[in-house]
């Protein structure tokens, strides 16, 4: 079941980077939960969780709010969703993720995100199996970006880089 003290620490994290990263204003829309599948919106990044939090991420929006973010980091009209323009976009729900992480490890949540994966297209459907999904819209000037958060409570530990888990010996 998804915990709702990870909440706080996604809806924190997004606002201050995209605060900082834009300079809009940012209200937050009315919380949903979903179970079933999720149906892409046109640009949807992805990123995953291991450890003591463990679950998937999704930052979905339409391909004006993706343009308006861009332009608006970048100082200058995006009128393309280029290869930069993708980047941008991947990199803004890698930073937030990043961020949630820190303060989730603050709060005795210990875990390591994947790189983004950035989905384009509308319409392709995801399933999340048995993580219900924790829905936050966030709208501002440029348009609206929905987080989804499928967050679980993880059983694991922690895995660094260049830590490698040692197998159990089998028995002989």
């Amino acid at each position: 079941m998804m915990n709702v003290k990870f909440l706080n620490p996604f809806v924190e994290a997004a606002f201050e980077v995209l605060r900082a990263e834009t300079g809009f204003s940012l209200r937050r829309g009315d919380l949903g939960l979903e179970k079933g599948v999720y149906v892409t919106e046109d640009l949807t990044v992805i990123l995953s969780l291991v450890g003591q939090v463990e679950g998937t991420v999704f930052y979905s929006m339409g391909l004006p709010t993706a343009l308006a973010l861009v332009s608006q980091m970048m100082a200058s009209e995006v009128a393309s969703l280029d290869p930069l323009a993708q980047s941008a976009v991947a990199e803004l729900g890698n930073v937030i993720t990043g961020r949630a992480s820190v303060k989730l490890s603050h709060a005795g949540y210990e875990s390591v995100i994947s790189p983004p994966t950035l989905l384009l297209g509308a319409g392709a459907r995801i399933s999340t199996l048995d993580f219900p999904r924790l829905i936050v819209p966030l709208e501002f000037e440029g348009g609206h970006v929905t987080i989804h958060l499928a967050l679980r409570e993880g059983r694991g530990n922690v895995v660094r880089s260049g830590q490698l888990p040692t197998p159990p010996r089998p028995e002989v």
